[in-house]
């Protein structure tokens, strides 16, 4: 069973995949969502990973879909998106590939790191807005060195996926996290 403080963090990405905000995701949802990651630079002007970026979110949204109710085929909610974060610590494989393939998408200049305006990017495609992370990237950026490195990177982002922990760094990955209700 997840905490309040997962649910609170996963409800905010489930706000923020919901893009008519009808309550429910839905396979355009994250059309919407592959849509917008498919206007980062690098991922506009790579058809291989455009398509690697389009097949993790569609991807996404299959093993969502799958967990749906029946009486709902199509429309995935917020307890049916928790039963699939709950199993997400059985799927390191899926949350390393996604972080692989977020990590290139974002990595603007191909450098083989995430910078703080990079990683800003990840946070705003997320929400589909910009977005105040205050001093989220300092706080993620552990070493100091003003990077994310892909191993690094793929660390925040499993802890933010799976971690119950609030003082995990990797919870504030897509942006500042409010306190569990």
């Amino acid at each position: 069973m997840a905490s309040g403080f997962r649910r609170t963090k996963v409800q905010a990405m489930f706000d923020v995949f919901d893009t008519d905000g009808n309550g429910f995701l839905e396979e355009g949802d994250f059309e919407a969502l592959a849509a917008r990651w498919s206007r980062l630079p690098r991922v506009a002007a790579s058809p291989e990973l455009s398509l690697r970026v389009r097949g993790v979110m569609m991807g996404w949204w299959q093993q969502l879909s799958a967990a749906a109710d029946a009486s709902r085929p199509g429309r995935v909610s917020m307890d049916e998106l928790m039963t699939v974060v709950e199993r997400l610590p059985a799927m390191p494989e899926a949350v390393t590939a996604t972080a692989d393939t977020i990590f290139d998408a974002v990595d603007e200049n191909g450098d083989g790191r995430i910078s703080r305006d990079e990683h800003q990017r990840l946070v705003d495609t997320w929400h589909g807005r910009s977005m105040a992370t205050r001093d989220v990237f300092d706080r993620l950026d552990q070493d100091g060195d003003g990077y994310l490195s892909r191993a690094e990177f793929a660390l925040l982002w499993t802890q933010f996926w799976i971690s119950d922990d609030p003082a995990e760094h990797g919870n504030a990955m897509c942006g500042p996290v409010a306190p569990a209700a």
